[in-house]
């Protein structure tokens, strides 16, 4: 029987790769397997991944899922290999630890655009301001393509294997979301680029085009921006967990910040101001149930002891999630174990209108001699090791 297979990659587009893919026709006996799937090239001088003097690159398969809107057909997610069989240097998946009890869930905003606008935009200006358009019902609110688009990529993602776990109209006009649950830090992101690339093929019948930027209408405009919310959690946070490591954890998130920033997407700076349920690009703070913190704890998560996932807002929609996931994973390894933990001091003052000493700044004091601050504002998180506060002056 003739299958037809579609190779799927990233090609070497920087900041940010762009989906690519071809069809290649095999004569299987039965269903194929993904080991039985053959390397293909490809031309990498069209693809900024090599030059016209040798411009062959390598399509090796690591994730196979069906392919709903074709008969007899697979979708094939492929690392690119260098003709000596190595991974090229725009191969981010291969270049990322994997840990397969590490939870992913990715929150993936979207704009649908038509003739150079969202979705439900009028030809010159605006429509009404945010405020009915997240969750929304009604023609008003959605329109009438768009919930047609966002049900049939659910259908598709369904069909194909990948772990869609729900979808909603965003806070501004035209702007979608859907969630997509992975085990493992390369699996959940093949999961991801392929539901992404189910959405990119599907709109091609409407004539619609998806934008992924962080921020398609601007800086200056009060209309909020797109991410890629990424929820995370490993075997040692859901079933040990605890307090102390919560604690250095967030000590070594708020240490590699910069880090983190650097694989969370390009021109994250106009999305991450401080606004718009965001917190500022140059800071790092976590809170319970705060969506405007860089980490957003959940209820849960305090409730079972500090133990389950934790959600890292940062990520902007159009991030690579081989090097979110890669970078999350990378930092909670950084955090020993059972090894001496950081302790906490807070600092108080007094409040002049209740009479009693509040927190103002917590100060994570490390081993090593580093202090992490965090401001109360965004930490609601009641603590063991937090100091009791000073009577108040009399």
């Amino acid at each position: 029987m003739k299958f037809k297979l579609e190779y799927i990659w990233l090609d070497g587009y920087e900041p940010v790769p762009n989906l690519r893919s071809k069809t290649k026709i095999v004569d299987f006996e039965t269903e194929p397997a993904l080991d039985e799937l053959p390397l293909w090239n490809f031309d990498g001088s069209s693809t900024r991944q090599a030059d016209g003097s040798s411009s062959d690159c390598f399509l090796k398969p690591v994730a196979l899922f069906s392919d709903p809107a074709r008969k007899n057909s697979r979708l094939a997610m492929c690392e690119v290999l260098l003709p000596d069989g190595t991974p090229h240097p725009s191969n981010s998946r291969a270049a990322i630890a994997d840990d397969p009890d590490a939870w992913f869930g990715f929150e993936q905003e979207y704009f649908l655009y038509q003739d150079g606008s969202p979705l439900g935009f009028p030809k010159d200006g605006f429509p009404g301001p945010q405020g009915e358009y997240y969750t929304g019902v009604g023609y008003k609110n959605v329109g009438d393509v768009a919930r047609e688009i966002v049900d049939e990529h659910i259908d598709l993602c369904v069909a194909a294997g990948i772990a869609i776990e729900g979808v909603n109209a965003e806070v501004a006009k035209g702007q979608w979301e859907f969630q997509i649950f992975g085990m493992g830090a390369k699996r959940a992101a093949d999961e991801l680029w392929i539901a992404r690339y189910l959405m990119l093929r599907l709109c091609e019948r409407y004539g619609v085009d998806v934008n992924f930027h962080p921020k398609p209408l601007g800086a200056d405009v009060d209309w909020n921006g797109s991410g890629l919310h990424t929820n995370f959690s490993t075997k040692h946070m859901r079933e040990v967990g605890g307090e102390e490591y919560f604690t250095a954890l967030m000590s070594a998130f708020s240490e590699e910040r910069a880090a983190h920033i650097a694989c969370y997407g390009p021109e994250n700076d106009l999305r991450l101001t401080g606004l718009h349920e965001t917190a500022a690009i140059d800071e790092f703070t976590y809170g319970l149930a705060d969506r405007g913190a860089s980490v957003r704890i959940p209820h849960s998560f305090v409730e079972s002891g500090h133990r389950g996932y934790l959600e890292d807002r940062r990520p902007n929609s159009m991030a690579d999630p081989y090097r979110i996931t890669g970078r999350i994973l990378q930092t909670e390894l950084q955090v020993g174990r059972g090894k001496s933990m950081p302790t906490m001091v807070t600092r108080f003052k007094l409040d002049e209108r209740l009479q009693v000493m509040v927190p103002v700044e917590m100060k994570t004091e490390n081993p090593d001699g580093h202090a992490v601050y965090s401001n109360f504002r965004r930490f609601e998180v009641a603590t063991d090791s937090i100091v009791q506060p000073p009577s108040p002056p009399k």
